[in-house]
């Protein structure tokens, strides 16, 4: 029997009455299950009496900034994606009328029946060569999103296209100033050394601003079939994207992990040498010196961390068992890792 109890962030009558509207097929009463929550957008999953299946979309509860979690900016990049080679979740509708639900705009989407290897455990349930065959793809994957056109697909208009790395280099310095509330020299070091060293850009392409393993969905046999979190995606430098791929794709001997818990240690799993190459080989953009887009995406990582550092010893996140002071050695780490990058670059 589907569950229909009341869920925190779903206004359950007017949302199945939105579905009957968009959604044909569906077979009311409709239960709503929270797969992924916390600060960023929230995901639900979406079942009916009949099967059939979905995925919602939509902003935190109490979200106050309505462009950091733009359920049209979502709807409208993988509408456009659906016609290409880039695998995305088919998009059934969106809903902007705050109204219908919880005072927030959603957009649904078909759910897609993969795994996410979103650590460890989750890849230690499948083989060495399904690891590896998802490694290969995830690079692959990256490739079929650079090569796509944004004029061409509609999106063209999606953001600035040249300048891509200052703007971010000034937007994430700016967080940082703003969160900090001590020195981190190996951050502020780094942060003068990518001012110094910004890469010439060539032509824009789709950026997805936060492109890895955990954000990719595979079938059984390791091939990407869905691109999920299109939240920050712009135009700009595509080679940023494979530098934070780079940042989180966790090695064995590596010293520590960018993303703790991380799978792309385990067996199986290509190294980053192999990553790029794939990524070279399937039609990406010629990728020349990744230290700079590694040192980049280490120092972005840091700039993000301080601010939840920042927070967490403000008492602003509350007692969730997190060890604040965790979160500011890890800034500490990032800034030095970055600046070990920017080494094998110059001066």
């Amino acid at each position: 029997m589907t569950d229909t109890s009341p869920v925190p962030g779903i206004d359950v009558d007017p949302v199945t009455a939105w579905f009957t509207e968009h959604a044909p097929t569906v077979a009311p009463p409709l239960a709503f299950e929270l797969i992924a929550g916390g600060r960023s957008n929230l995901t639900f999953r979406v079942t009916d009496q009949a099967d059939g299946d979905w995925v919602l979309r939509r902003p935190p509860r109490g979200h106050v900034l309505a462009t950091a979690h733009d359920m049209g900016r979502e709807h409208r990049i993988i509408s456009a994606l659906a016609p290409t080679d880039v695998p995305v979740a088919p998009v059934v509708g969106l809903c902007t009328d705050v109204e219908v639900n919880d005072g927030a705009p959603f957009y649904v989407m078909d759910f897609v029946d993969g795994t996410v290897l979103r650590d460890a455990r989750a890849a230690e349930a499948v083989t060495p060569a399904v690891r590896r065959r998802a490694g290969l793809s995830v690079a692959e994957t990256l490739a079929r999103i650079h090569a796509v056109d944004p004029d061409a697909v509609g999106l063209g208009e999606l953001g600035r296209k040249e300048g891509y790395i200052a703007r971010q280099l000034k937007r994430w310095n700016g967080q940082f100033e703003a969160s900090a509330t001590r020195e981190v020299p190996t951050v502020t070091d780094a942060y003068a050394r990518l001012l110094q060293h910004i890469p010439e850009q060539g032509p824009a392409a789709i950026v997805h601003g936060d492109y890895r393993l955990d954000n990719c969905m595979v079938d059984d046999a390791g091939e990407v079939i869905a691109v999920l979190d299109w939240e920050i995606c712009t135009l700009g430098d595509p080679l940023a994207d494979l530098g934070v791929l780079m940042v989180y794709w966790t090695e064995p001997d590596d010293p520590f992990a960018a993303l703790p818990g991380a799978a792309t240690a385990l067996e199986g799993f290509p190294s980053r040498a192999e990553l790029v190459a794939a990524y070279e080989g399937a039609g990406g953009r010629p990728v020349g010196n990744i230290d700079y887009y590694v040192a980049f995406g280490y120092w972005k990582l840091a700039c993000i961390l301080e601010g939840v550092y920042a927070r967490y010893k403000a008492g602003a996140m509350g007692d969730d068992g997190a060890d604040a002071d965790a979160f500011g050695s890890m800034v500490t780490l990032l800034g030095q890792a970055s600046l070990a990058s920017l080494d094998k670059i110059g001066p």
